[in-house]
């Protein structure tokens, strides 16, 4: 079966060398993936960015050439596609449109574009991708394992252990290798191995995924690990979150048990003479638990005891003659496909700052960063001697570690020495969250080099950078950065540290879009949409958590949300519309679902969580007690349920369903006017008990009427100023749009005092007490420790969007998807002096970089080749706007639009400008 892809986007900067040297390549690139192997995506599209030192360039055509060999396409014979000149400005998302690709075709492709200048660039430097497994019957392996536990593990117990299972195989190559191609994929975690050495770079691959439905493989070119002759392949499982980490009686929500690892393998090998070889999984390999890993568990830790290393295990000639044979094993669910988004891999390394002896045998060491992954042992004594390193966030009083946020993770690693020089180690199948290591049992004093910090999420480009010249502000920016890369983990969790680690929907329904300004993470979201379609029942219901390891159907509006919140957010900064025609009948029966068990009157009545940690009225508390802090279930569903079908309306417009565009119309216009008759007090011009939350979602979904909206919005504005002393006043939901609405209702003063504030609560106040990271709770320093994880990024909300899109002013414009159309438009206030914010679009490098005196207003702005943006200067009028020495309106290029506001309204194409405004 043909895997229903998602947009694949293969980059690649584009030579516009001009016979006038004015554009010019600068670097052969694929932002979401480069030169991926093993693809399913039968018609990948294609994109590529242009550069230019001239402005005003946009592109008019462009030609693709795609051949079967790197030969074929520098001689320009396109034996796959050739797509002729094509009068467009697309540079984002070009289907491939060629011969029908098959199992394992290599692709090689360049581009050339015609600009707006008249100019024919050259040739681009070439790209490439392979294509995978399209077929079940291209798969001659078959799933291997072992489905029963081992001497010393515990497969049932509360605190479930299993040890690792190492697979092997020895097999012979007969000639002179020219290709070779592994696919593989090991749930729940594996690590392969060609004669002796490690493949690829990933860790805790596969990407996790709903197993009973869909199951990932990947895809290694190992010819370079291969020599003719004698052969060995190996591989090790580990547990992940396919074998389940807590048993019966855990206290934890139901837990999900898809059963023992098992692995599926197949190497596809090409000789110099053009035959071909497969080696597969079958009965034929043998598998062990012997080995030096006994326990591994993502909760709990891993155990390594190095003197039960096998030596050449994976090498060709060992002997397993104590090894079992393996058993031919079920599938794990329905379907096997290739993963479009990249695994995890170490991506950083962290040195420790100090190391400290709390009593005899036990020393702490701080590595000044709450991150997340592990940390790289380096030690040296006898055999048999274990080290224990113990993880955690913050420290008791007595400089000992502080676990009680950690509930029942175990979180300790052990190594025991093999005794032969100095050792070094690190886990396979385990990570951590933390920023203080307790290492016991070390023989002798350990000092700093003793561990190292290594720091694991998604393989992601940073593509954003961030600065002001509040210090404040940049403290918490660095803090969500941390907390943002620490919680990726093939799909978003909410938390890296205690037994929970799942993938929360309303944790990250807007503060997706906040992450999409520092990160490149459009294909990990698009994986968790599938995820989450997955995850949907029979009936339509779609979970709390995806994948659903916590199996959580309560039927909420503002956590499912994200779903549909997600989609959007990919089309508006990516410009991918894929996910919204892939998932479009998914979210429609979920909305059917709700409305038809949930909706009376055209009010939704169901919402579990509220308003999830708004500041509670004591520092002790975890959730308020006050029912004039609390925003009514019914009304957050039945806002959330207008503003989708406000989505909905408009998905159902891009994927061409012209019926149902009416239909979500129609029952919106219901759904509003049942909202505003129950929950606006026509007098008092506010919504439901007037909680800021309240106020703030009839504002941000357009539910108020157009004569209310002035008045709804000054209880907001009085509220946070007076009830709340000019503090945060939301939980994770209302904090979804506090920043925003409160900027575009003309205060930003007061979101820059939040912003800036230190006392609680506050994001200020959180890295004033010493977080690196963003907290669970406003109150994360003193409430009940049972729900205080240290790093958490659902408090962010729209705070990352804002600094981006106001304070920073680039923002995508909707209607242009994917910073096609850009909206700059800098907020001024309080005492900031100036802000220096980049972004890496599809299109190219967005800069703004601000600076504000008494006197003048100077902007250095870019925008990408291929785009224009539409420019706000903050003016009284546009006689005394220079750029570039000259009044701008001399700008040929330029075009003035209107004043508004107090900004001075231009379009400006592409290129870079040094804007000045004199006062």
């Amino acid at each position: 079966m043909i895997r229903q892809i998602v947009l694949l986007l293969l980059f690649i900067t584009v030579a516009c060398t001009a016979q006038t040297g004015q554009t010019a390549l600068t670097r052969l690139r694929c932002e979401y993936r480069e030169n991926p192997l093993g693809i399913d995506a039968t018609a990948p599209r294609l994109s590529w960015e242009i550069t230019s030192n001239k402005r005003n360039v946009m592109q008019q055509a462009y030609q693709i050439m795609v051949a079967s060999s790197l030969e074929s396409l520098k001689a320009d014979k396109a034996d796959l596609w050739n797509s002729g000149k094509v009068s467009s400005d697309q540079s984002l998302g070009v289907t491939y449109a060629g011969k029908p690709l098959e199992t394992g075709n290599a692709c090689f492709w360049k581009v050339k574009v015609w600009t707006s200048d008249g100019k024919e660039s050259a040739w681009s430097e070439p790209g490439s991708w392979t294509m995978g497994l399209l077929q079940p019957s291209d798969w001659q392996a078959v799933w291997i394992g072992l489905d029963s536990a081992f001497t010393g593990d515990r497969p049932t117990d509360t605190f479930t252990r299993l040890s690792a299972r190492y697979l092997r195989k020895d097999f012979r190559l007969p000639k002179k290798v020219k290709k070779a191609t592994a696919y593989i994929s090991g749930v729940g975690l594996y690590e392969l191995y060609l004669n002796g050495s490690k493949t690829g770079k990933d860790v805790l691959a596969p990407g996790p995924t709903e197993y009973n439905k869909r199951t990932f493989y990947n895809t290694y070119d190992v010819t370079s690990q291969l020599q003719q002759g004698d052969n060995a392949i190996g591989a090790i499982l580990g547990n992940g979150r396919y074998f389940s980490m807590r048993g019966n009686g855990s206290g934890l929500p139901p837990v999900t048990n898809f059963g023992y690892p098992k692995m599926i393998c197949q190497l596809n090998v090409v000789y110099e003479d053009g035959s071909t070889d497969r080696i597969v999984t079958d009965n034929s390999w043998k598998v062990t638990a012997a080995g030096p890993v006994g326990a591994n568990n993502e909760y709990d830790g891993e155990e390594y005891d190095a003197t039960k290393e096998m030596p050449g295990w994976s090498k060709p000639g060992f002997n397993a003659a104590s090894w079992l044979p393996v058993q031919l094993v079920s599938k794990p669910g329905e379907l096997l496909v290739a993963q479009m988004n990249n695994n995890i891999r170490v991506m950083d390394t962290v040195k420790a700052l100090q190391v400290k002896e709390i009593k005899p045998g036990v020393f702490i060491y701080d590595m000044g960063q709450n991150f997340v992954g592990w940390v790289r042992l380096k030690v040296k004594g006898a055999s048999g001697t274990q080290v224990a390193l113990r993880f955690a966030e913050r420290l008791n009083d007595d400089g000992s570690l502080y676990m009680a946020n950690l509930r029942s993770a175990k979180v300790t690693d052990k190594y025991t020495l093999s005794g032969k020089d100095t050792e070094e180690w690190e886990p396979r199948f385990t990570y951590h969250g933390f920023r203080y290591v307790e290492v016991t049992g070390y023989p002798g004093k350990p000092d700093l080099s003793a561990i190292e910090g290594r720091v694991v999420y998604d393989d992601m480009a940073t593509t954003g950078h961030f600065e002001t010249s509040n210090e404040v502000i940049n403290q918490i920016y660095k803090n969500a950065y941390w907390g943002i890369r620490g919680n990726y983990r093939g799909m978003p969790t909410d938390c890296p540290q205690r037994d929970e680690r799942m993938g929360w929907l309303g944790d990250r329904a807007v503060g997706a879009r906040g992450e999409s300004f520092i990160f490149d993470n459009h294909l990990l979201y698009a994986k968790w949409l599938q995820d989450i379609e997955d995850a949907q029942t029979p009936a339509g219901s779609v979970p709390d958590v995806a994948p659903t390891y916590w199996r959580m159907y309560s039927d909420n509006m503002t956590w499912p949300a994200a779903y549909l919140i997600i989609a959007n957010l990919l089309y508006e900064q990516y410009g991918d519309d894929q996910p919204i025609r892939k998932h479009y009948a998914s979210m429609k029966k979920w909305m059917a679902y709700m409305k038809d068990k949930y909706m009376k009157e055209y009010i939704l009545t169901k919402d579990t969580y509220g308003d999830w940690c708004m500041p509670p009225e004591s520092p002790e508390l975890i959730h308020s007690k006050d029912p004039a802090r609390k925003t009514a279930g019914d009304f957050l569903g039945t806002a959330f349920y207008y503003h989708l079908l406000t989505l909905m309306e408009r998905f159902a417009t891009i994927t061409g369903n012209t019926a149902d565009v009416a239909s979500f119309k129609a029952l919106g216009e219901n759904v509003k006017m049942a909202f505003n008759k129950k929950f606006l007090n026509q007098e008092g011009g506010y919504y439901a008990n007037n909680t800021p939350t309240a106020n703030i979602f009839s504002l941000a979904y357009q539910l108020a009427p157009e004569d209310k909206q002035k008045q709804v919005f000054q209880h907001i504005a009085d509220k946070t100023l007076n009830d709340y002393k000019g503090h945060i006043s939301t939980g994770l939901v209302g904090a979804e749009w506090l920043m925003r609405t409160l900027t575009n209702y003309g205060r930003g003063d007061i979101a820059y005092q939040l912003a800036t504030n230190t006392t609680y609560p506050s994001w200020g106040y959180m890295a004033k007490e010493g977080a690196t990271t963003i907290w669970e709770l406003w109150n994360g320093n003193t409430a009940d420790p049972a729900m205080n994880s240290g790093n958490h990024v659902m408090l962010l909300g729209d705070l990352v969007v804002w600094y981006y899109q106001h304070l920073g002013a680039i923002q995508p414009d909707p209607d242009a998807p994917g910073f096609k159309k850009i909206i700059m438009k800098p907020l001024i206030a309080g005492d900031l002096k100036k802000a220096d914010a980049s972004y890496h679009s599809g299109y190219g490098m967005i800069r703004s970089n601000w600076e504000k005196t008494d006197k003048s207003f100077k902007w250095r702005i870019s925008v990408p080749v291929n785009t224009h943006a539409t420019v706000y200067v903050p003016a009284k009028d546009n006689k005394n706007i220079k750029e570039g020495g000259k009044p701008l309106a001399d700008n040929k290029d330029v075009k003035f639009l209107r004043m508004e506001d107090g900004y001075a309204v231009y379009e400006i194409p592409s290129g870079d400008y040094e804007i000045l405004q004199d006062n």
